[in-house]
């Protein structure tokens, strides 16, 4: 009688298998992870968008009834109760904007207001890194 070799049956995996399974799900985890805090810098960006479009919309019914913009140091804050440096103060039929206070952006930042002209005003956002003037502000006059 020839006696064979036993065969070894293997009764588990090996931690090379282990170790490269654990590092394929890193990967995949890191890419979603990836995935999803692009998708929310663009939620936030929309979000901004529309906050100035409401902003653009609540301004030009401050425009019809005052017949004027805010001024720049009465900025947003006009939209909620009559500013101190209003030539007619009667004209002011407001409130223009609908919450007890001007909302922060999406990266809790104040919005910035700046009447350029009589007929002209800018509204933006810092946008992600809190910075005036870097090319990821949010600005009113880039909207469509």
């Amino acid at each position: 009688m020839k006696r064979g070799r036993k065969q070894f049956r293997r009764q588990g995996f090996t931690l090379i298998e282990v170790l490269l399974v654990l590092v394929i799900l890193v990967i995949l985890a890191s890419m979603g992870g990836l995935f999803v805090r692009r998708a929310q810098q663009g939620a936030m960006v929309n979000a901004a968008k529309t906050q100035i479009g409401s902003f653009k919309s609540c301004i030009e019914t401050y425009q019809l009834d005052v017949r004027n913009y805010p001024t720049t140091s009465a900025g947003l804050q006009a939209l909620l109760a009559p500013p101190g440096d209003l030539p007619n103060p009667a004209r002011w039929n407001g409130k223009y904007f609908d919450l007890k206070q001007i909302p922060l952006d999406p990266w809790d930042k104040p919005y910035q207001y700046q009447l350029v002209d009589n007929d002209n005003y800018l509204i933006w956002s810092l946008g992600p890194d809190g910075t005036d003037g870097t090319e990821d502000d949010i600005r009113s006059d880039l909207l469509n």
